[in-house]
């Protein structure tokens, strides 16, 4: 019997678990009370938030070995310093450029359907909830809020020193300092061509072999998917429900459409014109890496199966995927990016705040620098909003930003999806201007 395809099985979790949530949530509204049946559904979910935890630790178990594995070989195939330089220069420029497109078209958005006003007027029944939203949010979500906001924008600075981690194994061990590692993996692998010529070739074998053996276990790991989004996806849905989007569903939808534009306009017109390559072809090969993106919400613990997908299903050289994608999911967020032009014009909006070009074009650059320089932080996206209201003078921070939190979840799963899919058409685009063809 023929086996189903991963990212059908996939998809197919994505559904049971989105129809079963629903039953239970109808389930407990059935019951009020009764102590039987919630007692059972909170069982359930308890299990599936400890299977789901399971799944998530061997995810990012496979992300340091693969991410110093990967980019060791693959830069030390480059044979020297000069291509590598090239290929860097590619994808930076290929990452700052996706990135301002997310952006401006978050912007235009944002401005067109104006989901901050009610009848011409900054939306009153919104800018209630941001006041109030601080006296009825939970702990979790105004601890981190008060976390957040504890930052300022000279701590971003940070970010330089952490590319040059003191203890490159300390770095390892912490999920905020990934570009650290990339860092160190860059400068070793490049060290490794200035080696003589045997001793280069037993290293640069020695890493290509465990390379082979991590995408080995990525597989294996893969093969949970199916049970690992289900019991991530089904605490989820039961928690939010469709109450959510009640006062926030003009924003909701804003950001979902640029989101959806980004991802299945703009980002394959640059495959097709700029890489000359079938962008149909190239989303069926990323099918399993978007949906796990989407389901984990997570671009480095998505990181394997991305690299598997580029690699096996679009043809992508082990040389550049190794370089581009652990890079990428480092510093490359289109849809974070999108994200936090759209949230910080819209409580502007809301707050009646008009912003003139100037300082709409301060939010495009803010974006565009907080997308890379906070990507190593927990709850990237909400320093971001933070910082960048703070610094245009917006009233309301805190509290709007604990409002947002409401729908941020499914937001935020997308967002992931945009970002990982943009790290994989950068590989693309990059593979084809280094001479290679793409399967795709």
């Amino acid at each position: 019997m023929k086996r189903i395809a991963p990212h059908w099985q996939i998809l197919a979790a994505l559904v049971l678990s989105t129809l079963v949530a629903l039953v239970f949530r109808s389930l407990a509204a059935g019951a009020g009370e009764g102590a039987r049946v919630t007692g059972l559904i909170a069982g359930a979910l308890a299990v599936c938030e400890y299977i789901g935890d399971l799944f998530m630790r061997a995810l990012k178990m496979l992300i340091v070995p693969l991410i110093v594995t990967s980019v060791v070989s693959g830069i030390a195939s480059l044979q020297g310093v000069k291509g590598f330089g090239r290929l860097g220069l590619k994808t930076v420029a290929f990452y700052l450029g996706s990135s301002t497109l997310a952006i401006l078209l978050g912007l235009t958005l944002v401005n067109l359907i104006r989901p901050g006003f009610a009848d011409g007027q900054p939306n009153a029944v919104i800018r209630e909830a941001f006041a109030t939203s601080g006296e009825t949010a939970g702990s979790a979500a105004l601890a981190t809020v008060t976390a957040a906001g504890a930052r300022e924008a000279g701590d971003f600075l940070g970010v330089f020193k952490a590319m040059l981690p003191e203890n490159v194994v300390s770095a390892a061990s912490d999920n905020g300092q990934m570009l650290g590692v990339i860092v160190f993996s860059i400068l070793f692998a490049v060290a490794i061509t200035r080696l003589p010529g045997h001793e280069m070739r037993t290293v640069r074998e020695f890493f290509q072999a465990a390379c082979d053996a991590m995408i080995i276990l990525t597989k294996w790991v893969m093969a949970l998917a199916p049970v690992g989004v289900f019991a991530l996806i089904l605490p989820v849905v039961y928690s939010t429900g469709a109450e959510l989007f009640t006062n926030l569903g003009k924003y909701f939808v804003t950001v979902l459409a640029a989101l959806f534009i980004h991802l299945f306009v703009v980002l394959p017109l640059v495959l097709r014109f700029i890489g000359r390559v079938s962008p149909w072809a190239h989303f069926r090969a990323m099918r399993p890496a978007l949906l796990l993106a989407f389901s984990t919400a997570s671009s480095s613990g998505t990181l394997p199966v991305t690299m598997r997908c580029v690699e096996e299903g679009s043809g992508v050289s082990k040389r550049v995927t190794s370089f581009t994608l652990p890079l990428g999911a480092t510093v490359n967020m289109d849809g974070t990016a999108l994200y936090e032009c759209v949230a910080v014009i819209f409580v502007a909006q809301v707050m009646g705040i008009q912003l003139g070009f100037g300082g709409q074009f301060f939010v495009v650059v803010a974006a565009l620098l907080t997308s890379i320089g906070v990507a190593g932080i927990p709850s990237a996206s909400l320093v971001a909003i933070l910082l960048i209201l703070k610094s245009s003078g917006i009233p309301g921070a805190e509290t709007a930003v604990v409002a947002l939190l409401s729908v941020d979840r499914l937001l935020d799963m997308t967002r992931t999806a945009v970002n990982v899919y943009s790290d994989s058409c950068a590989a693309v685009v990059i593979a084809r201007s280094e001479g290679e063809t793409p399967a795709v």
